[in-house]
This record gives structure tokens, C-alpha cells and sequence, in this order.
């Protein structure tokens, strides 16, 4: 099945999946979504949003099901083209929480354990560690596996968990028989990892909802992202270039760069003895720019649910032709009828 599935393409196959879950923000957007949508007439896209993921911590399903749709509207808007891509939720897929189970069955707890991010969130709610949080780096090497993926767009900071989504499919491949395609992280450049405004050590996160300036997001009033860059942390010294010892300075160069497309030297040329205020304006300027068109659109799909789920019902129609099949292949090899 791998050679017949992969010998169809013309093109590379890129897998990629987001949580529904907190307000996606220009973290999300420069490090993932933009080169998603930049790169779509390079790949054989699947772009999944992976709420069966959200539920690892407890969620109220209401907010949940809204926070779906909020986020398919939202990719829409960014630019994923139905033409061009797969757009699905991952819930309206059932093979991919049944492979999920075969590759549980065949993976040492000693390999999840060393997760960082169970470690993480763990840590961070000990009280609330539910088996699902343990095991999900499983399903998510399931949703990669199950579409025979050649690349998954990852930051730094994910990239162990496409070491184990490979480590799973050798070992498959191994014990049962050539099976899956085996992954390979792709990791953008530059923007792949926007850190917060308010603390430049920690990545922007989507679950600090909490701390208002922490991030933009996308849906910000251009009022707000004025508020939000101006109060964000730099430093002391007042010079703007690209030094990564000075972490709030470089972050917001880095978002820049990112949407103004210019090298850093000419960047750091345009703001040579210009104090962080002017910048600081320069870069509001910059973002709603960018942000205008797509907080526009997605405020126009956002009230076409019946629009949505037409697009969303095609792309899981297509999903699980392709996912039917990977399904199917690795149960046989099991043994399973």
C-alpha cells in the first residue's frame, strides 16, 4: 500500500494539524499557518484540525465544538484554499483514533515518558493528568502515519515528536511489513518561533489567555495591537539589531522580518538611531496591514456555518479515502480481521 499510495503523487505530502483550543495569535501565524499557505502549490497538503488533541485536558463541549468552527473559518481566511488543500477535523475521521490503538500496542511507555511536553503540562496541572495526556504523542504520530506524510511542518519545539512518529513506523515497518512512509520534520527558517510579548524566554502560547499582553491575535482590533507591541518588553540599551542575547528586541525584529520580508541588515539600517517607540509604531503599522484582510474575511465566514461544514464535510470525505486505506493495510498486518 505504501508503494502504491505514494507512487500516485506527483508531489511531496505534508501533514499538519492545530488544537482548537485558546484565540490563535501571530505566533501561530508566522511560525505555522503563513508557510502553510505560501507553500501550497508546493505539497500534497492535508491541513486537520485536531480536536480529538483538545481533549487531553477537559474541555466544555460547547466551547469546544465553537472553537472548531472558529478555527476552520479562521484557516480559511489566513488563505487555505479547499482548491488547492484538505481541510478536516479530526474527530469526523475515526481511522485515526483506530490506528492510534495499534500503534499504542506496539510503543514502550519508557518512549512517552521521555515526552517533554507530558512533562510539561504534568507539572503544570498535577492534579489533572489523565491517561490521554500521556499517550496523545501517539495519536498524533497516528495522524501523520495514517496519510503516508513525506513532511510535517514543525517548530524546534515539536520536532521529538516526529522522532517518535518515525521511531513508531520503523518499528512497524520492522515487525509487520513495509507499511508507512517514513517522516521528515520541515522547519521553517526564520519566524518558526515567535515568543511572547510580555516574556521573550517563553514561546507565544495560545494557552496564556490569561496575561493579556502576552500575545496578538489574529481576530486584535488594530487598537489593541497598537497597545499590545507598545507595551512589549525590550530593554534598556535602545539599540535595534538582531541580537539574540537581547531577547524582546529580537523578538519583535524577528516578526518584522517575518511580514516585511527584508534582510536584517536593511532592517537595522532603516532603524539606526531610532529609538524602540518609533520602531515599535513601525511594526503596529506592519502587523494590521497584514492582519486587516484576514480578520476581515474570517468575520464573514465565521457566520457561514453551513458553508464550513460543506468545506469541512468534502475535505473528510477525501481524508478518509486516503486514511481508509493506510487503516485497513496495517490492521491486515496485525492480524486483525
Amino acid at each position: 500500500m505504501q508503494e502504491s499510495q505514494t507512487s500516485q503523487r506527483q508531489i511531496p505530502r505534508v501533514f499538519s494539524g492545530i488544537q482548537p483550543t485558546g484565540d490563535i495569535h501571530l505566533g501561530n501565524y508566522l511560525g505555522a499557518v503563513k508557510n502553510w499557505v505560501d507553500s501550497q502549490d508546493l505539497y500534497d497538503n492535508i491541513f486537520c484540525v485536531v480536536n480529538s488533541h483538545a481533549i487531553t485536558v477537559p474541555q466544555d463541549p460547547k466551547i469546544l465544538l465553537q472553537k472548531t468552527y472558529d478555527l476552520c473559518a479562521m484557516l480559511l481566511a489566513c488563505g487555505i484554499s479547499p482548491q488547492k488543500s484538505i481541510l478536516f477535523i479530526q474527530s469526523q475521521v475515526q481511522e485515526h483514533t483506530s490506528l492510534s490503538w495499534l500503534l499504542t500496542c506496539i510503543t514502550p511507555m519508557g518512549d512517552l515518558s521521555r515526552m517533554t511536553q507530558f512533562k510539561d503540562k504534568s507539572q503544570k496541572n498535577p492534579k489533572q493528568i489523565l491517561s490521554g495526556l500521556f499517550n496523545y504523542p501517539i495519536l498524533m504520530a497516528a495522524d501523520i502515519l495514517l496519510y503516508q506524510s513525506n513532511f510535517v511542518p514543525v517548530g524546534e519545539d515539536q520536532k521529538q515528536h516526529i522522532e517518535l512518529a518515525r521511531d513508531i513506523a520503523l518499528r512497524f515497518n520492522r515487525d509487520f511489513g513495509e507499511t508507512f512512509v517514513i517522516p521528515e520534520p520541515l522547519i521553517q527558517k526564520e519566524g518558526a518561533r515567535i515568543m511572547g510579548l510580555d516574556d521573550p524566554t517563553k514561546k507565544m502560547s495560545k494557552s496564556s489567555s490569561d496575561k493579556p499582553n502576552h500575545s496578538i491575535a489574529l481576530t486584535d482590533t488594530p487598537e489593541a495591537i497598537v497597545k499590545k507591541i507598545k507595551r512589549a518588553t525590550t530593554d534598556s540599551e535602545g539599540v535595534i539589531a538582531f541580537d539574540k542575547n537581547r531577547a524582546g528586541i529580537y523578538n519583535l525584529l524577528t516578526i518584522y522580518q517575518c511580514l516585511s520580508k527584508q534582510t536584517k541588515e536593511k532592517i537595522e539600517a532603516e532603524f539606526a538611531n531610532q529609538g524602540y517607540g518609533k520602531f515599535k509604531e513601525r511594526l503596529a503599522e506592519v502587523v494590521i496591514e497584514e492582519l486587516r484582510p484576514i480578520r476581515s474575511e474570517y468575520e464573514r465566514l465565521i457566520k457561514e456555518r453551513e458553508y464550513l461544514q460543506g468545506i469541512l464535510s468534502k475535505g473528510a470525505n477525501i481524508a478518509q479515502e486516503i486514511a481508509r486505506a493506510t487503516y485497513a493495510e496495517a490492521k491486515n498486518k496485525m492480524g486483525l480481521l
